[in-house]
């Protein structure tokens, strides 16, 4: 019988506002939190929570009551976490609310929402223990199963997260990896005695992307449909890996697609089918054996058609970013200063390289939609005015920590 997993990325970023060159040196602030525009991260958190969060954590919660065999499981990055904390309190409360249930999974990742494994192993393992404290001090749980950033995965992560305790890990299921095979099993990494979760990006993606699109041949989407298209994987698959954003619902498709009605149905239709059930990612881990080895040798990820790292790293404006942020590592460590270490470590957030992506067609459009800046280039301006205004700051802390030294001496 196929098992369905749904699994929810929760994420919201310190978006960095719009820093102009004579910022630097005056303005040592680089995360807006004020104002009416679209770089307020107070602001466009609590829009969010109460377009998307609030009301889908609702359907949820009624949900996981009326159905004992409704599973969940959720990532959701220590900065989303912080934002909660500090702008929505009432949101992080109805997310414990859906954790107490025992119903729903909370799954491990980098606390920044990061690209630091690609540059710096000591700060990826310092991100990730970052975020098993978060998660344990929010939901009183200790996660046993790793997603990385945008679901970036290869052999070499793989092997990292065993060394690190995890039971397994979460992938695209993308067809350049899988060839012939299909992302409805468990596999195993091929340097790693560990499970290995492929999304089922068709499926995950008719929800995520196509649910309200009138040109899709398939809309309108109703529960009982992609019901029905679960249970045809009976006999042909034994997990059916849906991952996908959480501002899916209620954010990216508006309430008025019909899309809360559409989720409030979907356990009931697929458990309609008597072959059919829900599983956390560590349950399925449990009852499923993983098929084959799966050989991984190259970063893949869930985004743009690519499936690769180029939304982050696909011009010389986002890899010279990523190179400077990442080359100040032991200088903002040397100087423990905790200010400093956070701005440094909020500035590695994916999202400030997503929005620099100068890509065209159909990705380019997906860029622009979750970019809060008229375009790549301004991005990139303030990003670049801010490094430098850090640099300027770590260069300040590094002569006072000098005067200090000489003055004891």
């Amino acid at each position: 019988m196929p098992s369905v997993c749904f699994y929810f990325q929760v994420h919201q970023p310190f978006r960095v506002k719009k820093y102009k060159y004579l910022d630097i040196g005056n303005d040592h602030s680089y995360f807006n939190e004020t104002g009416d525009n679209d770089l307020n991260n107070e602001r466009i958190l609590k829009k969010v929570a109460g377009k998307s969060y609030l009301p889908t954590n609702n359907i949820l919660l009624n949900l996981l009551k009326r159905h004992p065999e409704f599973k969940i499981s959720f990532s959701f990055s220590g900065v989303a976490l912080e934002q909660m904390e500090k702008y929505s309190p009432e949101t992080l409360e109805s997310f414990k609310a859906l954790v107490d249930t025992g119903q729903v999974e909370v799954l491990s990742e980098t606390y920044y929402h990061s690209l630091a494994f690609l540059y710096s192993e000591k700060e990826f393992e310092r991100q990730v223990d970052l975020h098993k404290e978060k998660v344990k001090d929010v939901f009183d749980v200790e996660p046993s199963i790793f997603r990385c950033t945008e679901l970036f995965y290869n052999n070499d992560l793989a092997k990292k997260i065993e060394e690190m305790g995890f039971n397994g890990i979460l992938a695209e299921g993308a067809d350049k990896v899988l060839g012939w095979r299909s992302p409805n099993f468990l596999y195993k990494p091929i340097e790693a005695d560990i499970s290995l979760f492929l999304k089922n990006y068709k499926l995950s993606d008719d929800i995520a992307f196509r649910f309200s699109s009138k040109k899709w041949k398939e809309h309108p989407l109703t529960a009982p449909k992609f019901a029905n298209w679960v249970s045809k994987i009976n006999g042909s698959g034994e997990v059916i890996n849906l991952f996908m954003d959480y501002e899916t619902f209620g954010e990216h498709q508006w309430e008025e697609t019909g899309i809360f009605n559409f989720l409030n149905h979907l356990p009931e239709e697929i458990l309609k089918h008597p072959d059919n059930d829900f599983v956390t990612l560590s349950e399925s881990a449990k009852r499923y054996d993983s098929v084959a080895e799966l050989d991984v040798p190259y970063f893949t990820s869930w985004a743009d058609t690519e499936r690769d790292l180029s939304a982050w790293m696909g011009n010389a404006m986002q890899r010279d970013l990523l190179h400077k942020v990442y080359e100040l590592e032991k200088e903002v460590m040397d100087l423990d200063d905790k200010d400093l270490i956070e701005e440094w470590r909020r500035l590695q957030t994916s999202d400030h390289f997503y929005y620099i992506s100068t890509k065209g067609l159909e990705d380019g459009s997906v860029h622009d939609y979750f970019s809060p800046y008229e375009s790549p280039y301004e991005a990139f301006i303030s990003y670049v005015n801010v490094l430098n205004d850090l640099k300027l700051k770590i260069k300040q802390l590094k002569l006072k920590k000098h005067e200090k030294t000489k003055t004891r001496s």
